[in-house]
């Protein structure tokens, strides 16, 4: 008689290393019914790994990450953290909410920029893996954030949730109460690479927005919002990352830009597509954020990291990043792969 198949483990948990202090930190192993994998960890819910086919299945990992937890405490550059309270800049490190200034640390003299210090991406959350589903599986993050931390006001409980489809979907939900009016603004950090190895110049881009929100040398949102049209960052129709980045004037070379992404912030929008021509993958991004910000500062990878506006709380025109007690802050972000 033909042995029975064994199910597949859809999820796997195992201790990754050890914080100075000696807390553990765990890492856990999605996999999906196509083969697709993803490896995060409680460390500054960290995606370490994302494994994808290409046009011809071959797995490959398309995430920038490190293979020791020794090498991510210890300086690992690019780490793909979730961000928070607040990803990208805060204006001179200080805000006015409700009447009550506000000074965070200054981590960018004399801006302050991703959380702070540590942020949200060098501290361990709590995690717990999600009930077994037929055609998916996940683990969920939680962070408390004490009152006055990095400066920020208000005891913050944060959470987010990874979940690996069968659709070769990778779903992070995100969610934030606070007992103190505050601000939150979270985003993931990961920096991806199709291919898996080389620049990513060739790679070709198209993003669903008309618009950007202009900024100083120093990447401090003036207020204004502009249209791309006619500049270098017009990705409304496809085209190559690295074709018109030299024509870029505030860092020749380098797209480190907030998009307003058209019809976000109220539903899960598509925002974005991009398409290794040598593997053939294809990332597909969708999000309920109003923004987006590119990124290609490393030219072995890129960022799309789903947000509010930089600067947010200076700039009454940009939607709100402000949290009161009774609400809830609530954001999806999906990845969905594909080859052809």
């Amino acid at each position: 008689m033909a042995a029975r198949a064994q199910p597949l483990a859809r999820l796997e948990e195992r201790e990754f290393g050890k914080m100075p202090d000696g807390t553990v930190v765990k890492q856990f192993t999605l996999r999906n019914a196509r083969g697709m994998l993803v490896r995060v960890m409680s460390y500054g819910a960290i995606l370490n790994e994302v494994e994808v086919p290409d046009r011809n299945g071959a797995l490959t990992n398309i995430v920038l990450g490190a293979r020791t937890f020794d090498e991510y405490l210890h300086g690992f550059g690019t780490p793909a953290v979730v961000i928070g309270r607040v990803a990208n800049r805060i204006a001179n490190a200080r805000f006015t909410l409700d009447g009550v200034e506000y000074k965070l640390a200054a981590n960018i003299p004399p801006h302050h920029i991703h959380g702070g210090i540590k942020g949200f991406g060098a501290v361990v959350w709590d995690a717990q893996p999600l009930p077994a589903e037929e055609h998916s599986a996940g683990v969920r993050f939680t962070y408390f954030s004490k009152d006055g931390e990095e400066g920020y006001p208000g005891n913050l409980t944060a959470s987010v949730t990874y979940t690996l489809t069968d659709d070769n979907e990778l779903r992070l939900d995100y969610e934030a109460t606070t007992d103190k009016p505050t601000l939150v603004n979270l985003t993931s950090h990961a920096y991806y690479n199709l291919a898996g190895f080389g620049d990513v110049a060739g790679h070709e881009l198209w993003l669903a927005a008309d618009h950007y929100t202009v900024a100083d040398d120093q990447l401090i949102p003036t207020g204004e919002i502009a249209s791309v049209s006619g500049t270098p960052l017009d990705f409304t129709v496809p085209a190559l990352i690295g074709s018109r980045a030299g024509q870029l004037t505030q860092r020749p070379g380098v797209y480190d830009h907030n998009y307003v992404i058209n019809g976000g912030g109220h539903s899960l929008v598509l925002t974005a597509r991009v398409r290794d021509p040598r593997s053939g993958r294809v990332m597909e991004l969708r999000t309920t954020q109003p923004g987006v910000q590119f990124y290609t500062g490393n030219p072995h990878a890129f960022c799309l990291e789903t947000q509010h506006s930089p600067d947010s709380i200076h700039h009454p025109n940009f939607p709100t990043i402000v949290l009161r007690p009774g609400e809830k802050f609530v954001s999806t972000t999906v990845y969905t792969f594909s080859a052809r």
